[in-house]
C-alpha cells in the first residue's frame, strides 16, 4: 500500500486505540499489522526483534497495572500490555517496508504535506552518517590531547553544537544550490500513485475498528 494511505491508517486507528478498552481488538490490530509485515516481505528475525526489545516495556506496563489499577486490575494489565504492541506494529507498517524518501514524497504528494518539511526532515536524515562520523572525530581529537569526553561533561555539548551549526549552514547552501526555494513545488522524476482503492479500504478498516469497539465491546 502507499505510504500515505498507511499514514492515515495508522492515525485512524492509532487515536481510537489510545480510549477503546480492548483485549481482543489491540491483539487483532497487532495480528494484522504483523501479517501485512510478512507480507511485504519484512524479515521474520527484524520482527522477533522489535518484538523483543518492546516485551520489557508491555511487562513494565502489565505490572504496574496489575498490582497498582484502581480497578479491574488484570483486564486494565493486559489493556495497556497489548497496547503497546498494537502501537508499536502499527509503526511498523509505515517504516520497516518503505524508506524515509518514500514515506515524505508520498505525504508531500498525496497529503500536501509542506515541501520546507519534507526536504528539511529528509535532509536531517540524510546527514546522520556525517554526525557520526564528526562524534568520532570530536571523541580522537580529545584523546589526542590526553582528554576522554563523557557524557556528562559541558566542553562536550558544546563542541557538538558548534558542529552542528555548521553543518546547519552546509545544508542551507546545498539546498538553495539545487534550486531549493521556500514555499514552492518540486518536481520528481517518479511518483507513487495512490489508487482510490486505498483509500477506500482504509475507510473500511478504520470505520469497522471504531464500530466494532462500540457496538460489540469486546473484552
Amino acid at each position: 500500500m502507499n505510504p500515505a494511505a498507511i499514514f492515515v491508517l495508522m492515525l485512524g486507528i492509532g487515536i481510537p486505540l489510545t480510549f477503546i478498552k480492548s483485549v481482543i481488538l489491540n491483539v487483532a490490530v497487532s495480528s494484522v499489522c504483523l501479517a501485512y509485515l510478512l507480507f511485504c516481505k519484512v524479515k521474520p528475525k527484524t520482527l522477533l526483534t522489535m518484538l523483543l526489545v518492546a516485551l520489557p516495556l508491555a511487562f513494565g506496563s502489565y505490572v504496574s497495572q496489575r498490582f497498582y489499577a484502581s480497578h479491574d486490575q488484570v483486564h486494565m494489565a493486559w489493556i495497556y500490555a497489548t497496547r503497546i504492541i498494537a502501537y508499536l506494529t502499527l509503526g511498523a507498517t509505515l517504516t520497516l517496508p518503505n524508506s524515509v524518501e518514500k514515506i515524505l514524497f508520498n505525504l508531500a504528494d498525496h497529503l500536501h504535506f509542506s515541501e520546507t518539511f519534507v526536504y528539511g526532515m529528509l535532509s536531517s536524515f540524510n546527514m546522520i552518517h556525517t554526525i557520526k562520523v564528526q562524534w568520532q572525530r570530536i571523541k580522537y581529537s580529545a584523546l589526542v590531547r590526553g582528554e576522554r569526553y563523557r557524557l556528562f561533561q559541558p566542553a562536550l555539548y558544546l563542541r557538538i553544537i558548534v558542529v552542528a551549526l555548521n553543518l546547519s549552514g552546509d545544508l542551507a547552501q546545498a539546498m538553495t544550490s539545487q534550486g531549493f526555494s521556500e514555499g514552492f513545488s518540486r518536481s520528481r522524476y517518479e511518483k507513487d500513485e495512490l489508487p482510490v482503492w486505498q483509500w477506500l479500504l482504509v475507510s473500511i478498516l478504520i470505520v469497522s475498528y471504531v464500530a466494532c469497539a462500540i457496538i460489540f465491546k469486546p473484552w
